[in-house]
């Protein structure tokens, strides 16, 4: 997302007071509005249907179907957003614009082939009619679609027509939800893939409007030579290890209850880490902010003055610099993510008596809280590690983050309902911390690295 550091520099240029919180807000949006509005538009529809759709167990049978598919997109697209981005991006570097849409139009087949495959092998399982089945991978397949064409859009750098595009998509969405709820279960989920395609065929104008391309399709982001397949598996570790512990409640017997077919929910875990998730948003704004601003800006002089053939003082001068920033950010992350955790904590329970939330449920969601709060502290160092190119170490990392948050929740519910969210939030403490070591390791070493790997 380094585009959107251009943006916020512009805002920030104009060194007001109004103009950091202008840069804040916008950077808060970006990074947590299209997840922020998905998130919205799935409950207005789940409360607009209250009464309408009946009975009551057809609207919890949508909104766990639609969390399955979020997950599963997710998991199935995470590796080869990864992948495709690092290669898009070396394209972009060497001005070979003109491959851009080919190799995404390539990227999209395969996904819509893999959703294709994921779908038919979950279809015998689910008890509807067929339908409803078709709708329900119709909105699958422009799900995993979209997450593609969404890696493009930070090079474009047209970031408000992308928050108005996502804000129209999913109020048409809700729209259609509420003119479409007679049908009931299929109503709903018609309007769910209506907005997902409405937004997937959005992004991908906007890709061929900027890069028309120079043929068809291109699959050279499969060239062993062209693409980075470690990032692949970075990508594929980290989206399961962050949905790791959710399917372990899912599926545990003694935490979930049955919906639909094979799929389950746990009530008692997903109620708290939504909140939880919603707790992210000031730590991602700064994250925007201090990482994709400060630190992209001196990560760029640092390597444009070894490009350039500058004194090995100024270039150590300039690592200084660029790990005083990565420093600083990562701190005010922290204290910002703290800030907020904290709040929690002192009037978390008033804030669940006063939205209708059982308050029993605050110690798990205090425990939820710092887990996604040092989560935002993960993803900044893994950011750091990407921009300086250390894709073993991520892929060691987000290793470690899966399998701690594997056996951890597992050990967590066997413990009992005390001990439910500390195997998450370990996980993502334990990870962070090994994460900030090692990055401080990278950092001794970096101007000679640099160097040698020329």
């Amino acid at each position: 997302m380094a585009g959107i550091g251009f943006e916020i520099r512009k805002i920030l240029k104009k060194n007001t007071l109004l103009s950091v919180f202008e840069a804040y807000s916008y950077a808060g949006l970006i990074g947590s509005g299209p997840w922020l509005l998905s998130i919205i538009a799935l409950m207005l529809i789940g409360i607009l249907s209250l009464g309408i759709v009946l009975p009551k167990l057809l609207i919890i049978q949508f909104l766990t179907l639609i969390t399955y598919m979020m997950a599963a997109s997710l998991i199935l697209t995470g590796g080869l957003q990864l992948m495709l981005t690092r290669f898009v991006a070396d394209l972009f570097f060497t001005k070979d614009d003109d491959s851009v849409l080919p190799n995404l139009l390539g990227a999209q087949l395969i996904t819509t082939i893999g959703a294709l495959l994921v779908g038919f092998a979950v279809w015998p399982f689910l008890p509807l009619p067929v339908v409803t089945k078709i709708i329900i991978l119709g909105g699958f397949v422009s799900l995993c679609n979209q997450w593609l064409g969404a890696i493009f859009l930070s090079g474009m750098k047209e970031y408000r027509l992308i928050l108005i595009t996502m804000l129209s998509g999913y109020a048409f969405m809700v729209l259609l939800a509420l003119l479409l709820r007679d049908w009931q279960l299929d109503g709903l989920f018609f309007a769910f893939f209506a907005g997902e395609a409405l937004l997937f065929f959005s992004f991908l104008f906007m890709i061929i409007r900027r890069y028309p391309g120079n043929k068809l399709i291109s699959f050279d982001f499969m060239s062993r030579k062209k693409v980075y397949y470690m990032l692949f598996f970075c990508g594929l570790f980290y989206n399961i290890g962050v949905w790791a512990d959710k399917i372990l409640f899912w599926f545990s017997p003694s935490t979930s209850i049955h919906i639909i077919g094979p799929l389950r929910a746990s009530p008692i875990y997903d109620l708290p880490i939504f909140l939880a998730y919603l707790s992210i948003i000031p730590g991602m704004a700064v994250f925007l902010v201090k990482m994709e601003t400060d630190f992209v800006e001196q990560y760029d002089r640092f390597y444009s003055a070894i490009r350039g053939g500058s004194s090995l003082e100024e270039i150590y001068f300039l690592k200084d610099n660029m790990i005083t920033t990565a420093r600083g950010g990562l701190y005010d992350i922290f204290k910002i993510q703290g800030i907020t955790v904290a709040c929690l904590l002192l009037w978390g329970e008033q804030i669940l008596t006063y939205i209708g939330i059982d308050p029993n449920y605050k110690t798990l969601l205090f425990i939820d809280v710092v887990g996604v709060g040092v989560q935002v502290i993960f993803l900044s160092i893994l950011n750091i590690l990407f921009y300086l190119d250390k894709r073993f170490t991520v892929l060691v990392l987000s290793g470690l983050f899966l399998a701690l948050n594997i056996v951890l929740t597992y050990l967590s519910i066997a413990l009992g309902p005390q001990f439910y969210g500390y195997g998450f939030a370990l996980s993502t403490i334990i990870t962070s911390v090994v994460g900030l070591f090692w990055l401080s390791r990278q950092f001794e070493d970096l101007e000679y690295e640099t160097f040698m790997l020329q």
